[in-house]
């Protein structure tokens, strides 16, 4: 992994309706070829970091107010979403959002409409992400709301790559999952960064499998980063257990 950072958010604020304050000074960053993990309970923040990141926040009357945002070293805090996903920055948003009249096939079609790729270049990549997801290819020709919701996370996620990213955020891809598909999802996660390098920015609650798969991560509380580090330390932090972990501290005698 490059020391350079893919993105570098400098203690951005975000107000919605120009009253709720839901985003407290965060600062984060994720470096080339890392898989980064925002890591908090519902409303900590985690998915208005993401949306203020890939600039969706208009759509729910929000705005960034203080702070910015850099990709590739670029001031990208104004940018907008549809040249952020040019430039290779892709959010796959909390709750899947597949086209359901559309097929598995014609979902992920529409990940690549913005690149203008011919039949053939079109016909490769789709097999790229049937690759990844194999899955997939059996259900090609299915309608996506007729897919269960682990597939249809991964329509989500096949469509984002289809725009060839180099960050992709991810937001609370374990929600509604059984614990074996978002294991899947997880390790086919890992593979794509390891194998193809793209970088992951992941709002996650199942926190658990996120520190298994996950290089560095950012604890949110209140829309404040609270606790940041490797995983690996963040899983030994025993003031961490009890809430965010799911484990009680260990005991003191005394």
């Amino acid at each position: 992994m490059s020391d350079i950072p893919i993105l570098q958010v400098q203690g951005i604020e975000v107000l919605y309706e120009k009253a709720i304050l839901a985003v407290r000074g965060v600062s984060l960053q994720v470096a080339k070829g890392q898989i980064a993990v925002l890591l908090g309970a519902n409303g900590a923040g985690k998915s208005s970091t993401l949306k203020a990141i890939s600039n969706l926040l208009r759509a729910e009357r929000g705005e960034v107010v203080h702070g910015s945002i850099h990709y590739q070293g670029r001031d990208i805090t104004q940018s907008t979403p549809d040249r952020l996903v040019r430039d290779g920055l892709v959010q796959v948003l909390e709750g899947r959002h597949c086209f359901a009249h559309l097929t598995v096939e014609e979902n992920l079609l529409t990940g690549a409409f913005a690149r203008r790729l011919s039949r053939r270049q079109l016909h490769e990549e789709v097999e790229q992400i049937y690759a990844h997801f194999p899955r997939l290819k059996l259900r090609r020709k299915s309608l996506a709301g007729y897919t269960s919701g682990g597939e249809q996370q991964m329509v989500a996620i096949g469509r984002a790559l289809m725009a060839k990213p180099q960050l992709v955020l991810l937001d609370e891809p374990s929600m509604g999952l059984a614990p074996q598909i978002v294991e899947e999802i997880f390790t086919i996660v890992s593979q794509l960064n390891q194998h193809a390098g793209v970088s992951f920015l992941i709002a996650e609650q199942n926190v658990n499998v996120a520190l298994r798969h996950a290089h560095v991560g950012y604890v949110l509380e209140s829309g404040q980063v609270v606790s940041q580090g490797a995983v690996g330390e963040l899983a030994a932090r025993e003031d961490l257990h009890g809430f965010y972990l799911g484990r009680p501290p260990s005991r003191v005698s005394g």
